[in-house]
């Protein structure tokens, strides 16, 4: 069977990747040809576009790279007719995907729109589901809640799992000690405070240097930058000079593994933190001040930014977004971290999300759900 899959970051390379792993398992004969990454390359099949030249985010990065948007848009929809798929899966990437998704329906009606990480309708934008309903179907959720969410509205979704228990549990140097991830990486022997700050350059820059500067005061820890190895060395170097700090790239696991503490810019980072139970404080700076955050808040429908709270549905972790996150309010927040009730606290949270979460394979438990649709669907043709 021939799958086009359309992941548009590094975070949805990572999981469907993974996803590609597991439909072979079930489909032998399976093919596939996609726009992702290395990772989905590495799993075989024809790469159209890297998510690298696609990942924008924000109206103004959009409208500043408008003609390579409207490109990207256009090679896709001819690589999908030049493919013909016998099944499209979308991997989050809502801007982009529900083009896709109304493009293929409208054009291939015989093909079959799965999305899996489907996109985050209860913040905001709930609107999409209009979108949802009429060209996507089936939702492959990996959010326990949004089955409850999506069902009040009529639409059912099949909770999978979340893939990055799948992935942090499959992680590279699992069982690694603190000696030999020193004596690999060149760290020292300090506490480690982890800066993760995302995956993209407009949070880098609005992120990084107030979290060093923040980590900068506690002596005794050694501050240690998550790096992504997409994201030019360029952007990093200027920002970490100015402080003591080293950058380890595409190792966020291996070190937040041997972490004490970590500042983390909000998205799924948040929770692959929590799963590896480092004591964290959330961060967000939101372009424009905050005058847009003061708008933002008219039109967002939940009360938490991070996946931890959300899932948890209740406060774990702290969130400092826009206006408050500054260096002593993330100080505020590492004090009441280092030791004592709190940081106990938010370890036992982090157990309890754990097992709310689940242990199986989402990858796996996606591509079996999505492979019983298809027979399905093969089933019901026969007989009609």
């Amino acid at each position: 069977m021939k799958y086009f899959i359309i992941a548009g970051e590094a975070s949805g390379d990572l999981h469907a990747s993974n996803l590609m792993g597991s439909i072979k398992k079930k489909d032998a004969d399976a093919e596939f040809c996609f726009l992702g990454g290395d990772l989905m390359l590495a799993q075989g099949g024809k790469l159209v576009k890297h998510y690298k030249e696609m990942a924008f985010m924000g109206i103004i990065p959009v409208l500043l790279h408008a003609r390579t948007v409207l490109a990207n848009i256009k090679q896709c929809k001819q690589a999908i007719l030049d493919y013909a798929p016998d099944v499209l899966i979308l991997v989050d990437y809502p801007s982009f995907n529900l083009k896709m998704a109304q493009f293929v329906k409208e054009n291939m009606p015989s093909v079959p729109v799965y999305y899996y990480i489907s996109p985050k309708l209860w913040a905001w934008k709930e609107y999409r589901l209009k979108s949802i309903r009429k060209y996507v179907d089936k939702v492959f959720s990996i959010l326990p809640f949004e089955v409850k969410w999506f069902g009040e509205r009529g639409y059912t979704v099949d909770y999978v799992g979340n893939p990055c228990v799948d992935a942090v549990e499959a992680r590279k140097h699992k069982d690694e000690s603190r000696e030999e991830f020193e004596a690999r990486t060149k760290v020292g022997a300090q506490p480690i405070i982890a800066l993760l700050a995302g995956s993209r350059v407009q949070e880098i820059k609005s992120s990084l240097p107030i979290m060093l500067e923040a980590a900068s005061q506690y002596k005794d820890y050694q501050m240690v930058v998550a790096g992504v190895k997409s994201i030019d060395p360029s952007v990093y170097d200027p920002i970490i000079k100015k402080h003591n700090a080293q950058i380890i790239y595409d190792e966020t696991y291996e070190l937040l593994q041997q972490s004490e503490l970590a500042i983390v810019c909000s998205g799924t980072a948040t929770l692959e933190t929590a799963l590896l139970r480092v004591p964290q404080v959330v961060v967000y700076m939101i372009s424009g001040g905050w005058l847009v955050h003061r708008f933002l808040e008219l039109f967002i429908r939940v009360p938490y930014i991070s996946l931890v709270n959300l899932i948890a549905d209740k406060w774990v972790v702290k969130e400092l977004v826009s206006e408050n996150f500054t260096v002593q309010k993330v100080r505020e927040e590492i004090d009441k971290l280092r030791a004592g009730t709190h940081r106990e606290q938010m370890l036992r949270d982090y157990d309890e999300l754990i097992e709310l979460l689940g242990h199986e394979s989402a990858s796996d438990r996606a591509a079996n759900a999505m492979w019983k649709a298809i027979n399905e669907r093969v089933v019901a043709r026969k007989n009609a």
